[in-house]
């Protein structure tokens, strides 16, 4: 070997060693970076005229794992829908006061009984009669304010859709912009892994919104299309939209076109669930919020709300009322209208002629609704005929079972908790999954010992090709010298 050739090999060496340890420390520096895959450097052997010319630095290989990556990402997209799902019915349930709670639906009912009650064991009390009256009230009031909580979190919902088609539409032309750049700079024979790092990232963020499937194309860039076959990019991104709608009302709903679902290239993805196969992740999640629990959890309290309203003015449990008047609770001051049962909870109303904050005669309540003359006040015989018309079980309303007025707001308000607990329980499977398969792919990603294992190997390498360089030197200087 000529002393030019040792001196070639030992200066690609040290290049190689350089670039080694230039990898090496970035690794190192990115080890909790998120979305970083482990980079090491590609080394052949050089060839110069058949024979070894030094080493060859080939290239940098990102390292990843396809399977487990779109396991994980899938796990995301449950996790994050079953998060969204289980914290707004932790809302729901906190808003509406819980079964134990002091300003809960139940509690205001029971309230009202006792006042009943009470009022009944003193009918010549005045006091204890406007004392039910504003209990009874207060369970109005519970129902509007619990109806009003319920649209409140269908408009969050609505507002959490035309967010995530935001964040959806961006990061699908991020991906796609990145795709043409780690084309052209692939193409120029330069290190691509820093724009793959930033690509994974926006995708692994498209992930939460909606569950995904990634093919790598032959040239670096890659396709995304949803588990279910919509395809999401394949050269250039498809444009999702959605109408945001402020403000939301009991009766809007997608089937009657008040709300919007999403559109794709302008068109419907899908009329009858609004989200189509983008469902699954915190999208899926949000339209069904949306368009069914909430709509369902409204439903439940327009029955309790028809149910009492029922009650009082049935014409067996006060005499004085007659077909076409409404009784002690109202629809807005008119009689239940089965036909128009959507919303009631928010328009349930007391009576006028008994409430006495609006000039009503709470004696009422003990003489009958629509009594021309005032009764004995010592007959309580009205009071009872209330109090039995409440414990008696019944379903005039259809689509409801035969219930006890406490009854049937007792099995709502658990019927709410164990959706909730429900929902608890998918995100804690769902995040045991995601934790093992975060684990997994971490411990395919950067390991500082073996990091710094491969620097002392790069530092004794830089140091044998410095010293073979150091020799040729030596041998120079004594050919110069004879």
């Amino acid at each position: 070997m000529s002393i030019s050739s040792a001196l070639n090999n030992a200066v690609t060496g040290l290049t190689a060693s350089s670039r080694l340890a230039e990898v090496v420390s970035s690794n190192l520096s990115n080890a909790l970076t998120e979305g970083y895959g482990r980079r090491d450097v590609s080394l052949s052997a050089a060839q110069v005229g058949g024979k070894g010319g030094g080493v060859r630095i080939d290239g940098i290989t990102r390292f990843s794992d396809p399977g487990l990556l779109a396991d994980r990402r899938l796990a995301d997209a449950a996790l994050t829908g079953e998060q969204r799902s289980a914290n707004a019915l932790v809302r729901l349930e906190s808003s509406f006061g819980g079964a134990d709670g002091v300003t809960g639906l139940a509690a205001r009912y029971a309230a009202f009984e006792r006042a009943l009650i009470s009022a009944s064991s003193d009918p010549s009390s005045t006091t204890r009669l406007t004392a039910a009256v504003s209990r009874l009230s207060d369970v109005a009031t519970t129902l509007q304010a619990q109806t009003r909580s319920t649209q409140s979190l269908r408009q969050e919902a609505d507002a959490a859709i035309a967010s995530d088609i935001d964040r959806l539409n961006r990061g699908l032309r991020d991906v796609a912009e990145l795709n043409k750049d780690i084309l052209r700079i692939k193409a120029s024979g330069n290190d691509t892994s820093g724009l793959v790092d930033a690509r994974q990232q926006i995708v692994d963020d498209i992930a939460t919104i909606v569950p995904l499937r990634e093919s790598m194309r032959d040239n670096g860039t890659i396709a995304l299309m949803t588990t279910n076959g919509t395809t999401l990019l394949d050269g250039r991104p498809v444009q999702f939209g959605f109408a945001r709608t402020p403000t939301i009302a009991a009766d809007m709903t997608l089937a009657s076109g008040a709300l919007s679902g999403v559109t794709l290239d302008n068109v419907p993805l899908d009329p009858v669930t609004g989200v189509g196969r983008l469902g699954g992740g915190s999208l899926g999640a949000a339209f069904t919020m949306r368009d069914v629990t909430l709509v369902e959890t409204q439903m439940g309290l327009d029955q309790i709300a028809a149910d009492l309203i029922a009650r009082f003015q049935n014409s067996a449990n006060d005499a004085t009322i007659v077909s076409g008047l409404p009784g002690l609770l109202t629809d807005e001051g008119g009689v239940l209208d089965l036909a128009d049962l959507t919303g009631l909870a928010g328009r349930i109303v007391v009576a006028t002629s008994i409430d006495p904050t609006k000039g009503g005669d709470p004696t009422l309540l003990r003489d009958g609704l629509y009594a021309a003359l005032p009764g004995p006040i010592g007959n309580s015989a009205q009071l009872d005929q209330w109090l039995t018309a409440l414990t008696t079980p019944r379903s005039d309303v259809p689509g409801i079972a035969t219930r006890s007025a406490a009854g049937r707001i007792a099995d709502f308000t658990a019927d709410i908790g164990m959706r909730r607990l429900a929902a608890e329980e998918a995100v804690s499977f769902s995040a045991a999954k995601w934790d093992n398969l975060r684990a997994a792919e971490l411990a395919n990603g950067v390991d500082t010992d073996f990091e710094l294992q491969v620097l002392l190997r790069v530092e004794q390498a830089y140091a044998a090709n410095a010293r073979v360089i150091e020799t040729v030197n030596l041998m120079m200087q004594r050919l110069m010298e004879i």
